[in-house]
């Protein structure tokens, strides 16, 4: 799903969201379940979940009666979320705060220290053009990553991007 208003990338910028919505990748569940997955309170988790569904990131997948109560089950709108360049179709800017990359350096930081942080970097003079066909195979292989079955006691954060830099190059042979 293309995030195109800032309001929903601000909504996808909160940790707590961000978790929240990693753990309906795997199945649908309640604010109960939820407010125990992340040890908070109830009520903070439901404040989260409700900008969440305001913004059209998840919505009710099914109810049911618990005493004379009835419990929401929240799914995701999408399995994957992306923030598109194109512009938002209120004319709104993007929220400059937002950095996928400035969360993986805070996450990666305890896997570092630990030896366990696994990664490249390289660079390549390129065109804009394959630029935006290496970021389309990048795409795919973030979608098969958030296909694998759920497995194991260790969840892995994978982070992939493509961006321009003032890295020095060679002059052009003659």
């Amino acid at each position: 799903m293309a995030l195109t208003r800032p309001a929903q990338v601000k909504a996808i910028g909160h940790p707590l969201r961000t978790t929240i919505l990693q753990l309906l990748h795997e199945r649908a569940a309640s604010v109960t379940e939820l407010a125990a997955a992340v040890e908070r309170p109830k009520s903070t988790v439901a404040h989260h979940v409700d900008v969440l569904t305001r913004n059209g990131l998840l919505r009710v997948v099914r109810t049911r009666k618990v005493r004379a109560i009835e419990e929401r089950f929240y799914g995701r709108t999408a399995r994957m979320f992306y923030v598109t360049a194109e512009p938002s179709p209120a004319g709104d800017a993007m929220p400059g705060d937002f950095n996928d990359f400035q969360v993986a350096a805070r996450e990666s930081a305890p896997a570092f220290e630990q030896g366990k942080l696994w990664g490249f970097i390289r660079h390549a003079r390129i065109s804009e053009d394959q630029a935006s066909q290496f970021w389309d195979r990048m795409a795919e292989l973030v979608a098969a990553f958030d296909q694998m079955p759920r497995a194991g006691e260790t969840t892995y954060g994978f982070a992939i991007g493509i961006y321009p830099t003032d890295h020095p190059t060679l002059p052009t042979a003659e």
